[in-house]
Formats: C-alpha cells, sequence, structure tokens
C-alpha cells in the first residue's frame, strides 16, 4: 500500500512547489503603461528591476488619460505612468518598498498607491541610488477616499 501512495505524494508536493512559485512569479510581474518620451519612468521602470520586478512596458503616447481613468486613478493624483501590479494600480514613481508592502499586507479596500505629480526626491526623478525624500506615498480606496500610506 506505500508503495502505491508515493507516487501520489510525489505528485501532490509537485503541485505544491509549482503552485508557489506560479504566485511567486505572478506578484513580482509588472505592466507600465507610458508615453515613448517619459525619461523618468525609465528610471522608475530601473529601479522596479533593480527591486526583482519583471517589468513589461505599453506605449500609449495619445490615451494615457483613457488609462488612468479604466484604472480608478482620480486626476488629482494621477502622474506620468501607470503600472499594475498584483491586482493593484500603481500611479507614478512609487518606490518598490511601498509596492512590496503593498503586496505582502494585501489589503482588500485599496486600488492603488500614488506618488502624485513627479515628486523630485523619488524613484526615476532623482540620481539612482538616493533614497526617498520630502514627499508621501497616498493609498487611494475603493470608496473614493486617500490616505497617506508612507512619509519620505
Amino acid at each position: 500500500m506505500k508503495n502505491l501512495l508515493l507516487p501520489v505524494y510525489i505528485i501532490a508536493i509537485a503541485l505544491l512547489i509549482s503552485c508557489s512559485a506560479e504566485t511567486t512569479a505572478t506578484a513580482t510581474e509588472a505592466v507600465v503603461y507610458k508615453s515613448s518620451t517619459c525619461a523618468c519612468c525609465d528610471g522608475w521602470i530601473k529601479h522596479m528591476r533593480d527591486e526583482g520586478f519583471n517589468v513589461t512596458t505599453e506605449i500609449h503616447d495619445n490615451d494615457m488619460g483613457r488609462i488612468k481613468v479604466a484604472n480608478g486613478v482620480p486626476n488629482k493624483l494621477a502622474s506620468c505612468h501607470t503600472a499594475l501590479i498584483g491586482g493593484y494600480v500603481i500611479e507614478g514613481h512609487v518606490p518598490a518598498a511601498d509596492v512590496k508592502r503593498l503586496l505582502r499586507e494585501k489589503p482588500a479596500d485599496i486600488v492603488g498607491l500614488t506618488a502624485p505629480g513627479m515628486p523630485m526626491k523619488s524613484p526615476g526623478m532623482q540620481a539612482e541610488g538616493l533614497p526617498p525624500k520630502g514627499y508621501n506615498v497616498i493609498a487611494f480606496k475603493k470608496d473614493g477616499s486617500t490616505e497617506v500610506y508612507t512619509r519620505y
């Protein structure tokens, strides 16, 4: 009987490992919508890749506003690029540490995070490797409310 169950155990363990690997890979996938001329977006993409995210980009020179509206980004919270990561919207120059925290905590009431405008000392907007400074990352929620997620 033990010999007959061994293949079942092996298959079960393989499925568990496969599911865990798939969940990990999915959690770090990022799709970034940006214009072709935005160099600071490219800086943020590099920051995210350096932090372990698998980033793909989609160029949308004429319809970034539509993408923001379709993903629930309030106009007053908009920035230059919009990313979709792990079921959340990441708007603008949000540090990877905040995105990782969001994915780890998985708050159900949050649509996404934003660094409104283009904060000068945020990833992609300053010299590489310097810490973020002098701005807030804002969480925007399903009920339309906002709150400070992180202060820099």
